[in-house]
């Protein structure tokens, strides 16, 4: 009966804890491959994660829970906040490892993503956040992908022991000013969110030089040397040496209490990096009135400044009532999270900078056109491309031609002369592409360069995405059974487009 009833309690804790975590952004990529071991358990692919898809059509997720939703805090975005009336739980070190690995041997998962708040103190809940690590590589030897949320607060040392085991870390910046965070967390500051955000970069670049690799985290093919992108290998290292880091990693063996937690981790599983995935963080839109400027801006100098794996964009939903805030029954700005999102694939893939993007003037990404195509139509006079002669960045520039297929354009014309129909097989988006386009000279369809007619054509194609990223309530988990539209009475235009074989 006692078995019983701790297995209803835990289970319990599951459903309060996991529904808690929901709020914190974790889909992407790992970015770690490591195999398994005959003595260990688990692994870990460089591929999708979190409720994402691998690329060999997986579909593959974490574990994503908080340790406690108990939080000594009152931030008036959170729904965990210490004034809100909500049902708490925590879960020990120990109840977490079992469920990650009973649910890993299961294969209901790959990793495991773990938040909390803050309970007690950051020092004391990052202590436990660091067992719950320890003890699943050192006493469960799992080798799983394991993301780990960063406590703004807690002493450097804990932070840097949690690294040496976790794949990734990351710290929520939240809100993109500080008079955003001083008017909707009082009880945080911009200083305590950098600070250990750059602890974690600096411990990151010592990791990596003392294994023999650049400073930087490793990006896509061809932006490394993209005379225009935010990730220029030099402007780094001055900056580097500008705050006293160094260009590689001093022997610290003999520098005194915890001098060697900073040298790769041979004390277990096998030579380890500090945080191998890299660090992210997690920006909040729409609950505060920061323009999308201000926000690309944020973007791009934390990736200068701390070189972020990724930043994330979370939509306010409204959870609390409060003057400070948009009103709870208002949608969330689906839509301009995901603008955002395609303008942060920019900056990281194709080379553009913020202020290319957007500016003062111009502050909000357009409602109908991906950040890409609006730059596109408002540049034209960079068009039309030789499909044949551009280099590979002018190729990134194209609407409708991507960081791969812009690469599977670079190789192939060296073997022969392209057809549009190849650009197709090449995975480039002709009915975008096609305006802004030449092969041989010559355009796939006549069209004239005229800012007003490219849009409407663009515009034509995007509208009903568009129409339905704005409206939350086409985000919903769909299962077998779900027809949309069998209870909708046909319109006389459905009968029109029926016989027209158009449906």
């Amino acid at each position: 009966m006692e078995s019983g009833q701790g297995m209803t309690e835990l289970q319990e804790k599951l459903r309060i804890l996991s529904d808690a975590a929901k709020y914190d952004v974790a889909c992407t990529s790992s970015g770690v491959d490591r195999a398994g071991k005959r003595d260990s358990i688990g692994n870990s692919l460089a591929a999708g994660i979190c409720h994402s898809f691998a690329s060999d059509g997986r579909c593959i997720s974490l574990l994503k829970i908080l340790l406690t939703n108990h939080c000594i805090y009152d931030c008036k975005y959170c729904l965990n906040r210490r004034s809100n009336d909500v049902k708490r739980a925590a879960f020990t070190p120990d109840e977490v490892c079992s469920l990650t690995i009973e649910f890993y041997r299961r294969n209901y998962i790959e990793g495991l993503f773990l938040s909390s708040g803050v309970f007690r103190s950051p020092n004391d809940t990052m202590e436990q956040i660091y067992e719950v690590v320890y003890k699943l590589r050192k006493i469960h030897r799992f080798r799983g992908y394991v993301h780990v949320k960063a406590i703004p607060g807690a002493d450097s040392d804990i932070l840097d022991e949690v690294g040496l085991l976790a794949d990734r870390m990351s710290v929520n910046l939240e809100l993109p000013t500080a008079d955003s965070l001083r008017l909707l967390a009082p009880h945080k500051s911009r200083d305590s969110i950098l600070k250990p955000m750059s602890r974690i970069q600096k411990r990151i670049v010592e990791s990596r030089q003392s294994m023999g690799q650049t400073a930087r985290l490793e990006r896509a093919w061809g932006v490394k040397g993209l005379s225009n992108g935010i990730f220029k290998e030099e402007d780094y290292q001055e900056r580097l040496l500008a705050a006293g880091t160094g260009t590689g990693i001093e022997n610290r063996e003999n520098s005194g209490a915890g001098g060697n937690r900073l040298r790769p981790l041979e004390r277990g599983l096998d030579i380890r990096t500090f945080a191998p995935a890299g660090q992210s963080t997690q920006m909040i839109v729409g609950a505060t009135p920061e323009s999308d400027y201000h926000m690309m801006m944020v973007t791009q100098a934390l990736y200068r400044q701390y070189d972020l794996k990724r930043v994330f964009f979370s939509a306010y939903i409204g959870l609390n009532e409060d003057s400070a805030l948009p009103d709870p029954g208002s949608p969330p700005p689906l839509l301009r999270e995901h603008r955002l999102y395609q303008a942060d694939w920019l900056l990281r893939f194709y080379g553009f900078q913020a202020e290319e993007l957007l500016s003062e003037e111009r502050p909000n990404f357009n409602v109908f056109l991906d950040p890409k195509c609006d730059w596109a139509v408002r540049h034209l006079e960079y068009f039309p491309v030789e499909i044949m002669k551009a280099d590979y960045e002018t190729l990134l520039r194209v609407p409708g031609i991507g960081a791969k297929s812009a690469r599977r354009i670079y190789n192939a014309r060296r073997l022969g002369r392209l057809d549009f129909p190849d650009l197709k097989r090449l995975g480039v988006v002709l009915k975008r592409a096609h305006y802004f386009i030449t092969l041989g000279g010559r355009q796939m369809f006549p069209v004239s360069l005229e800012e007003n007619r490219i849009t409407a054509g663009l515009i034509s194609d995007s509208r009903k995405k568009n129409w339905e990223l704005s409206h939350g309530e086409c985000y919903r988990q769909l299962n077998l059974f779900d027809d949309m539209k069998l209870e909708a009475v046909p319109e006389v235009e459905d009968f029109r487009k029926a016989a027209g074989g158009q449906l």
